[in-house]
């Protein structure tokens, strides 16, 4: 059931380290649609201060959600602890005890004023000690630490408080008991909310794809500290460098810094020979241009990193001088979207999808359910479920059939394809043939909207341009489906997807859903 709590977990997971799960890329002069001609474009050129007013807003949002979360446990523990120190008599009922024992012996005035009055020194300790924003050098140890010292000293001075009120009705034995649950409980959720940011960088979901410029001395120490330290979230691909072409992990030249950064679906570039200003400038300008993040250990240029973060990497300090804002509520509102509609849809249509199942078993022998690895987000593999509309061998004999494809680039369609069945014909052109995608969507693996997944092998024949329209998750249906269904250019359907990814925003998704509706009652799919 985790994928249920995902938009949490990923707001969690970009917050803390600050990660860019959809990129965007901009084309020149792109052609817009008339689908987006109302859709505002988000701002990707974005200067300095407008990220740092967005990196503000970021840290604030998360800031409010771990002080909710402690409140509520503080509260919750309150409660515990006081049901814990008076409990009901032997042979009491529970309802006797909370109806009438309960207010008789409890003075829940006293209770709850003081109660009021820990809250706030709590959290207010909590961020003196930093534990409301994101450091991303501190280690679970110190983080427990820093957790214990602030929730002693609010115990101690809730106490201190208590005794010099002379108060004689409030058991000091709930105060520390509460305090040490609190501390408990404190830090078993951030070692939880660690041990999800860990599970996602180890199933490659949270990790950040990396290329080092310089691959002399400081930039492999930077490399193996990213490598050894995986919960910083780093995924080191490789080093451009003109000086060591020789070297193991070497990708090219600092010239081929956009070829290589395409390829290797690159989010962040660390510069680590920032004594050359000239070289740094023009590989943080043309990185600027590709829109990636760029990091110099460390220096300031001529007035590039003017007003920029300094921030640490490990034991590296890192001056960040540009990265890429991008619209993260719109992001978690979008999966949350994608998991509540998914699950409805799923819901509902379950009697329709059982009798399509029926339908298929008594129309050709073979399975129900047609499995194909496709290619998702940064080239992740991923299974892509969908009702079988062909012959139980249309695999393998795809080779022998290229020379018949109609569409252009590496793109395989065929209108009337031998291998499809007289009942697969009828569920591809009502689109029932995609209905178990939605077990997809709920996964994570894709989106209600997005880019079409290609199979391996069209993946095989895409150009390096094509790659662009991986930065963002596939989807059951696009702006290519509403627009250009029927067009055979592969060049249409890329035009389309980056126009999707350069305007995106939750209204467009909404937008697209409701133009699929009717593409699929006039039955234009194949």
């Amino acid at each position: 059931m985790a994928h249920l709590f995902q938009p949490v977990i990923d707001w969690l997971a970009f917050a803390t380290r600050f990660s860019r799960p959809e990129p965007e890329i901009v084309i020149e002069a792109p052609r817009i649609s008339p689908v987006l001609k109302s859709v505002p474009k988000n701002g990707a050129g974005a200067h300095h201060s407008e990220y740092r007013r967005a990196r503000a807003e970021r840290k604030k949002w998360l800031s409010v959600i771990y002080v909710t979360i402690d409140i509520a446990l503080i509260c919750a523990n309150a409660i515990t602890v006081l049901w814990l120190r008076f409990t009901p008599a032997a042979g009491e009922p529970v309802t006797n005890y909370w109806l009438l024992r309960f207010p008789a012996y409890l003075p829940m005035r006293q209770y709850g004023g003081f109660l009021l009055l820990y809250i706030p020194l709590i959290v207010l300790f909590c961020q003196v000690g930093n534990l409301y924003r994101p450091v991303r050098n501190r280690s679970f140890e110190n983080e427990a630490r820093d957790t214990a010292v602030a929730v002693g000293y609010a115990t101690l001075l809730l106490t201190a408080f208590i005794y010099l009120s002379g108060v004689k009705t409030v058991s000091r034995m709930v105060v520390l008991l509460a305090g040490f649950l609190n501390l408990a409980t404190f830090i078993a959720w951030r070692a939880w909310k660690r041990h999800i940011i860990r599970r996602r960088i180890v199933d490659g979901k949270s990790v950040r794809n990396t290329l080092i410029v310089g691959a002399g001395k400081m930039g492999r120490a930077l490399a193996e500290v990213l490598n050894r330290e995986k919960d910083l979230g780093y995924r080191v691909r490789g080093f451009l460098d003109s000086n060591h072409t020789g070297d193991p992990g070497m990708l090219g030249k600092i010239e081929d810094l956009s070829r290589v950064a395409r390829a290797e679906f690159v989010d962040d570039i660390f510069i680590t020979i920032p004594s050359e200003r000239e070289l740094v400038k023009r590989v943080a300008t043309e990185a600027r241009r590709q829109h990636l993040s760029v990091k110099v250990v460390p220096d300031l240029y001529d007035g590039l990193g003017w007003n920029a973060s300094l921030d640490y990497v490990g034991h590296f300090p890192i001056l960040e001088i540009y990265t890429e804002p991008i619209p993260a509520l719109g992001l978690i509102a979008k999966r949350i979207f994608d998991v509540a509609a998914s699950a409805l849809a799923l819901t509902l249509l379950a009697p329709v999808m059982a009798i399509v199942a029926l339908v298929i078993v008594f129309d050709s022998p073979g399975k129900i359910f047609y499995r194909s690895r496709r290619v998702g987000r940064k080239g992740v593999r991923f299974t892509c479920y969908k009702f079988r509309t062909m012959v139980a061998n249309a695999d393998e004999l795809k080779s022998n059939l290229r020379h018949l494809n109609e569409r252009e680039g590496p793109f395989f369609k065929i209108t009337r394809d031998p291998r499809i069945t007289p009942v697969g014909r009828f569920l591809r052109k009502s689109s029932l043939d995609e209905l178990p995608q939605l077990w997809n969507v709920l996964k994570g693996d894709m989106s209600l909207v997005g880019p079409r997944p290609h199979p391996v092998d069209d993946f095989a024949q895409y150009c390096l341009d094509h790659l662009r329209r991986l930065d963002v998750k596939p989807g059951v249906t696009g702006l290519w489906q509403v627009m250009a269904r029927t067009d055979p250019s592969f060049d249409t359907n890329m035009n389309l997807d980056i126009e999707y990814i350069e305007n995106w925003s939750f209204w467009l998704d909404l937008k697209i859903l409701l133009l699929t509706a009717p593409e699929v009652l006039r039955g234009t799919g194949s």
